[in-house]
């Protein structure tokens, strides 16, 4: 605020203002002076990469709120999460590592058993080439945490909603937050979205309150109480996660706008899309109202692609089109995520950028916006993001994605690692490694699947025999990726009998082999 008036016309304007205007203008000033930005991470369960309207990919969904994070900032259109499930790419957002190196590659951390590094397994059944690995069970407390590095710098830290790396002492308390709200370690919401819930020790305050609405309502509390103070809040969302329910009002305005020919029908999970983005917009309204906006970074993302395999309404939650697959599957719509990053007075409104970003890139990021110096002694898998949201060229080499496993879902893969990469003339490519299911001849052991992702988004054509070349580069990206991660591979199979070998199951689901079998 300047002031250029006389000694008398300043005594008329303070006069007609009054002092509590003065105090407000004074408390605004003071809030973006030298004092840090406030950051507010939210990270959806589940949330497809057409799950949102950013993209013009679905005519059914409505996420206005996602649309005005977008309209604050820069929506980014090649997000991948830094694994296709859960567990791993929230372990790769706290410490901006990998989960290779983390050793979290499967979402199993509310399992009793304690396991903090992953190993792999020495058989598998005799059908399989490979074998798989077993993952981390918790989030190792010896590991720095974006939390812990923010509060260490004088930020109040909250996490609210979903967690999955681990109960106490493994909980979000003793990885550098000040609060966790519901203090929940499971896969999901306790029982259902809508009230009465099973959280042991968190009770709804009406009946048929709705988890997104509530946890809205405290991560908005805890802004307002550190209002005066950098804070960084972590509201990792329980939507939309399995159990499918939701407010039966929102239901019902959903069921008339279902067309059957399209991919995406069901109106519970539309219900339960819009639910996730009111929370958003609640979050907004608060950080509007306290004036707070101008000075908050906002990172919006999801977890991972959007779910194919359970069932609601009679069809799949939801359809990632024209992205093949989805959440377990090493596909682009189990991987490619919804992201978009508000950086005020830095990135321009409504901007988008084509730069290859990653989930583990988080970290790093928000230290560089922040003007914070980086734990010492870890080397980040990620990178930051600020030369990208300047509007410049991001300089990277390539992104990984490393899953060890093989859960039967629609599209699944054996075990497998993947490299993002874009070539000298533009072309986005992308390698999958299928361990240890190729020949066992000159050229390696494992099957390579090439994708020319320019001009095949839906990965539909191998192209790894007319590109061997390429593919044999990004193949050896690949090898030096695992061998810098340190981590757990899996191994050729001994108990291997080609007999028992299905290569046509590939990518088949369970339920859909059992109605062959039927038949």
């Amino acid at each position: 605020m300047s002031l250029n008036l006389s000694p008398a016309a300043l005594a008329a304007f303070l006069f007609l203002i009054g002092p509590a205007a003065i105090a407000d203008e004074t408390a605004v000033a003071e809030r973006s002076g030298d004092r840090p930005p406030n950051i507010v991470l939210i990270l959806a369960d589940d949330l497809g990469w057409s799950d949102t309207t950013l993209y013009g990919t679905t005519s059914l969904y409505e996420t206005p709120n996602v649309d005005r994070l977008a309209q604050r900032g820069m929506t980014f259109t090649r997000a991948y999460a830094a694994s296709p499930l859960c567990s791993p790419t929230r372990a790769g957002i706290l410490t901006g590592l990998s989960p290779a190196r983390v050793g979290i590659t499967a979402p199993n951390c509310h399992l009793p058993q304690v396991k903090l590094k992953a190993s792999a397994q020495a058989v598998a059944p005799p059908g399989n080439k490979a074998t798989q690995c077993d993952s981390a069970t918790r989030l190792d407390t010896e590991r720095v945490t974006l939390a812990e590095s923010l509060k260490a710098h004088g930020y109040a830290t909250g996490h609210f909603g979903k967690w999955h790396l681990g109960p106490e002492p493994y909980s979000p308390l003793e990885h550098g937050f000040d609060v966790d709200v519901p203090h929940w370690h499971g896969p999901g919401p306790a029982g259902s979205f809508v009230a009465p819930w099973k959280f042991p020790n968190f009770k709804a305050n009406s009946p048929k309150e709705h988890i997104e609405d509530r946890m809205a309502e405290e991560a908005s509390q805890f802004i307002e109480q550190h209002q005066d103070e950098p804070f960084f809040l972590n509201y990792w969302q329980f939507s939309v996660h399995a159990p499918f329910d939701a407010k039966q009002e929102l239901i019902q305005k959903y069921r008339p706008k279902v067309d059957p020919d399209d991919p995406q029908r069901s109106p519970t999970y539309a219900a339960m899309v819009e639910s996730f983005d009111d929370a958003i917009g609640t979050l907004l309204d608060t950080l509007d109202r306290l004036e707070l906006a101008n000075d908050t970074i906002v990172i919006f993302t999801s977890d991972n692609g959007g779910n194919m395999y359970n069932e609601v309404d009679g069809t799949t939650p939801t359809s990632n089109a024209p992205l093949r697959g989805g959440k377990a599957t090493m596909y682009e719509g189990g991987v490619r995520v919804p992201w978009v990053t508000v950086w005020p007075g830095v990135t321009d409104p409504g901007a988008t950028s084509d730069a290859l970003v990653q989930t583990t890139d988080i970290f790093p990021t928000l230290l560089a916006m922040a003007d914070l110096e980086p734990p010492t002694d870890v080397e980040f898998d990620g990178v930051s993001l600020v030369p990208a949201l300047k509007g410049g060229e991001l300089e990277r080499d390539a992104i990984f994605t490393y899953f060890p496993h093989a859960p039967p879902v629609p599209d699944w893969l054996p075990p497998s690692a993947s490299v993002h990469w874009r070539g000298e003339d533009g072309t986005e490519w992308k390698l999958i490694r299928l361990f240890h299911q190729g020949p066992d001849v000159v050229g390696g052991p494992h099957a390579l699947r090439l994708y020319n992702l320019t001009g095949d988004p839906g990965e539909t054509t191998n192209l790894h025999a007319r590109h061997q070349i390429r593919a044999e580069q990004l193949n050896r990206k690949i090898g030096q990726f695992l061998k810098d991660s340190g981590a757990p591979v899996p191994r050729k199979n001994p108990n291997f009998d080609p007999a028992k070998y299905r290569p046509e199951l590939i990518g088949v689901p369970a339920r859909s082999r059992r109605a062959a079998k039927g038949n």
